[in-house]
């Protein structure tokens, strides 16, 4: 699941076809990392308006009205990070630490610009500093968390999503986060769990949906499966896996001609989405 900029402050089939073993799905459907390859790969969603020359300059005026404010500086980098100008972003967010070096939300929106950079082990460091201030700072143990899960350390991101929860974050990424990692596990009754506490705290988000299905396939549970790919479809109708989730229902079903459009529709929103592709060969192949 995406992650965000901090605000101003601060996959039972009705047909004979064979159910995949679900840690071949979840690799199959790239659930290894997170469901939706769109939020996975930019974990920062780009708004260009954020970063338009009119929203830069009102947030530069109140900057030079107060150049002593580290929290104008954590705003405009904030805007900066939305528009895709890291490095003006990151630029900023120095500024804004160099002012309060413990402004722990600071640290953790410029660890975001550094992971949208590919840049890991600054934004581990960076997560880090947020938590050395505060322990508790959910943002931070998310995002920490998430570096971590993507590099294949499920042990201690599945540590630091479980301390947001403990520490009862209202962040439904900690909950999808945390069932990701128990779908990779096999667990999937704790997976269901973990999506369904997700949709409750974001019930706009597509990307809890889409984990909630695939744990439903393991589980042969079509039906519902296919009901949380077509809403999440519904909330967004532009991220590719939601539309290979779908066509995977259809395959399973036994209708190729529909599965093939699904496939083809995620192709064109993502070429390079290696399950659709593989998904359109099947069913072409079978046709």
């Amino acid at each position: 699941m995406a992650d965000t900029m901090l605000n101003a402050r601060s996959l039972r089939s009705s047909t004979k076809m064979t159910a995949l073993p679900v840690l071949a799905l979840v690799a199959a459907l790239g659930l290894a990392g997170c469901t939706t390859n769109s939020t996975s790969d930019a974990v920062i969603r780009i708004d260009k308006a954020q970063g338009s020359q009119e929203n830069i300059a009102s947030l530069t005026s109140v900057i030079n009205a107060n150049p002593r404010d580290p929290e104008g500086y954590n705003v405009r980098g904030s805007a900066y990070g939305r528009g895709g100008d890291f490095r003006a972003a990151l630029n900023d967010f120095n500024t804004a630490l160099q002012i309060n070096p413990k402004f722990y939300q600071a640290y953790a929106n410029r660890a975001l610009v550094y992971r949208n950079m590919g840049q890991q082990q600054q934004a581990i460091q960076d997560y880090n500093s947020a938590l050395q201030i505060n322990p508790n700072y959910d943002v931070a143990l998310i995002g920490r968390g998430n570096v971590y899960r993507t590099a294949g350390q499920d042990d201690a991101a599945f540590n630091d999503f479980n301390k947001a929860i403990q520490n009862g974050t209202t962040d439904g990424r900690a909950y999808h986060n945390r069932g990701l990692i128990f779908q990779k596990r096999n667990d999937q009754a704790k997976a269901i769990d973990d999506f369904s506490k997700a949709i409750s705290l974001s019930p706009n988000s597509p990307e809890p949906y889409n984990g909630r299905g695939i744990s439903y396939i393991a589980l042969n549970d079509d039906d519902n499966a296919f009901a949380d790919f077509n809403h999440a479809i519904e909330l967004n109708g532009n991220i590719a896996e939601s539309w290979a989730n779908q066509a995977l229902v259809y395959e399973r079903r036994g209708d190729k001609q529909k599965a093939a459009r699904s496939y083809r529709h995620a192709i064109g929103l993502s070429p390079k989405y290696q399950p659709a592709k593989d998904g359109l060969a099947r069913v072409s192949a079978a046709g």
